[in-house]
């Protein structure tokens, strides 16, 4: 009977023992991949690039000292630590060989694709965040087209159209949502290599860790500004969010939820074309990772710092960009602002179209050939900055350009590096108004302001427009020519040179010869609204319209005065007076 059971026990002994490996080995597998996950992840492979680079920088160490591997090591270590330091200044050539650097600390510590997948899931489509989405798009866009990436991006899919998503659809607004990007990922369908994982990783962790966070990349564009923190819930209500959670739960079921509001650090705007337009699918993600990059981006150039007391800075970039920082309490949240200035000589054919706009261009260039003194006005956005730059070309190689702005933005020199040029500008020390005063010691035959921001610098800048100079280009955000005019008026008493108002009025008015008024439409078109010419008479001043832009084009509506004019044929060479004959007699035809 015993022998009839033995083979019955063996077969019960061997299914335990078969069940009993298997959960072992089951087990066994699953501690493995705890501690894999525990091993692999982003937060643990930032922490090892950083320890990692930091080690490279003290390898030399590792060699007898003044042997030659110590000197070639020395050397290299320098090289990273300078590189280390630039690179978050916006040193192009600096964060290109960091990034190739951490490129290859991922290799050795993640040798294969399947390793990389734990990290950022690149083959799986529906596990990839909104950021590595729109990170491999702009690389396979910028592989094609450069710092013309992103323009060409928006422009194919048409994503700088107004749409109708915020306050409940009610309110049109500029604006990429988050539906889009995963339409346009799964349109694109991009296959990825190894290699360009590992790149776009490496990229991922610099941008962490030496960049300016989701927008460190987004700088390099071909775009006319980025900013973050400008929008989104403040700390105060973030400080709500229980009490938030205790009223949804509380609320009726056939109450419909609030639109969702976004935090401060959700916040990431770009201007395109004139346009704000909030990338609504990027996220700082932290408060913490906002602030960061608020006090790493102005820091170029020891621009001091930033604190309480100090509650804004404003500086210019490597890479010639103005970037504006701003904190509490001076404001209600973190936020920066970039301000680029794309550095390349400009044709004002360039710049507007429409019917006549060539006949526009031309009594631009001969205004300035012609030595007008003439103020730029428009509002923030409306491309004077850009126009001035264009209008720059039309300046005689003959005479000297003195240029006082509150920060670096023309850089004439790069465009224009064998002319006369040098420019001035504010610090916390010399104020635009000292500035000023100094350059009419300098020989400068044409003054450039970049904005007359101040009563003390618009009155000084008429002085210096009367006597110190042959004539003046300046910006001001004055939405009229009178306007202008009662702005500059006002200067000139609020600082005491003179306690008349008419005859403060008379000194505008016999200064400032045309304003060249700037607009921008409802799609961020830029045009030039109306070209005035300011005549001073004996009783006050009159305004008279030379061109004005009327139904997408721009029409002739009268002809300088002769006094502008006989004094513009003086300023003028021979080749250009004949020129400009020409042109008159072309508009006298117009205008019969």
């Amino acid at each position: 009977m015993i022998q009839s059971l033995l083979p019955g026990t063996a077969v019960i002994l061997a299914v335990a023992i078969f069940q009993g490996m298997f959960w072992y080995e089951k087990q066994k597998l699953i501690r493995q991949h705890q501690k894999r996950e525990a091993e692999i992840s982003f937060e643990k492979l930032f922490a090892q690039v950083k320890e990692e680079l930091y080690q490279e920088t003290k390898r030399y160490l590792d060699y007898k000292e003044h042997s030659e591997e110590y000197e070639r090591a020395k050397s290299r270590c320098l090289h990273l630590q300078t590189a280390l330091k630039q690179c978050g200044y916006g040193y192009r050539a600096d964060k290109i060989y960091v990034v190739e650097i951490i490129k290859d600390i991922i290799r050795q510590y993640l040798p294969g694709r399947e390793a990389i997948y734990e990290i950022v899931p690149y083959c799986r489509e529906d596990q990839l965040s909104m950021e590595d989405m729109f990170d491999i798009l702009l690389y396979r866009y910028e592989q094609q087209y450069q710092d013309k990436a992103l323009e060409e991006f928006i422009d194919r899919y048409h994503l700088d159209a107004a749409k109708h998503i915020i306050e409940g659809g009610e309110t049109p607004s500029y604006i990429i949502t988050a539906e889009e990007i995963k339409n346009i990922y799964a349109q694109e369908a991009i296959g990825l290599s190894e290699e360009e994982e590992r790149v776009l990783l490496a990229h991922k962790i610099y941008r962490y860790y030496k960049g300016f966070g989701v927008v460190d990349r987004l700088r390099e564009m071909a775009v006319d500004g980025i900013s973050g923190g400008v929008s989104g819930k403040i700390n105060e209500e973030v400080s709500n969010e229980f009490k938030q959670k205790l009223e949804f739960w509380s609320r009726p079921e056939e109450e419909e939820p609030k639109e969702k509001s976004a935090r401060n650090y959700d916040s990431v705007w770009i201007f395109f074309r004139g346009k704000p337009i909030h990338l609504a699918f990027l996220s700082f993600q932290s408060e913490k990772e906002l602030r960061r990059v608020c006090q790493n981006i102005y820091r170029y150039n020891k621009a001091g710092q930033l604190s309480e007391n100090i509650g804004y800075k404003v500086n210019d970039m490597r890479d010639g960009s103005r970037v504006v920082v701003v904190r509490p309490p001076f404001s209600e949240s973190w936020a920066f602002f970039v301000r680029k200035f794309h550095i390349k000589q400009l044709e004002i054919t360039q710049l507007f179209y429409g019917h006549q706009a060539d006949i526009l261009a031309e009594w631009l260039k001969y205004l300035v050939k012609g030595g007008r003194i003439m103020a730029i006005t428009g509002s923030q956005g409306s491309g004077k900055t850009t126009l001035l730059m264009a209008l720059i070309k039309h300046i005689y190689g003959t005479l000297t350009l003195r240029i006082q702005e509150m920060a670096f933005e023309l850089h004439l020199r790069k465009v224009y590096p064998m002319r006369n040029i040098l420019t001035f500008r504010e610090t916390e020390f010399i104020s635009g108004q000292a500035g000023l005063d100094l350059q009419k010691k300098t020989d400068g035959a044409v003054n450039i302001l970049g904005e007359v921001a101040t009563d003390e610098v618009a009155a000084l800048m008429l002085q210096t427009a009367q006597v110190a100079s042959l004539f003046t280009l300046f910006t001001h955000h004055a939405k009229t020519t009178a306007d202008l005019i009662l702005s500059l008026r006002n200067s000139l008493l609020k600082c005491n040179i003179f306690r008349d108002e008419t005859i403060a009025e008379e000194q505008v008015t016999g200064v400032i010869q045309f304003d060249i008024h700037l607009g921008k439409d409802y799609d961020g078109n830029r045009y030039v609204e109306r070209i005035t010419e300011i005549i001073p008479e004996s009783t006050g001043y009159r305004l008279q319209d030379i061109m004005v832009y009327h139904d997408h084009g721009y029409e002739l509506k009268n002809l300088p005065s002769t006094k502008n004019i006989s004094a513009m044929y003086r300023h003028m060479t021979t080749e250009d007076q004949q020129q400009f004959k020409d042109f008159l007699a072309g508009c006298r035809h117009l205008l019969v």
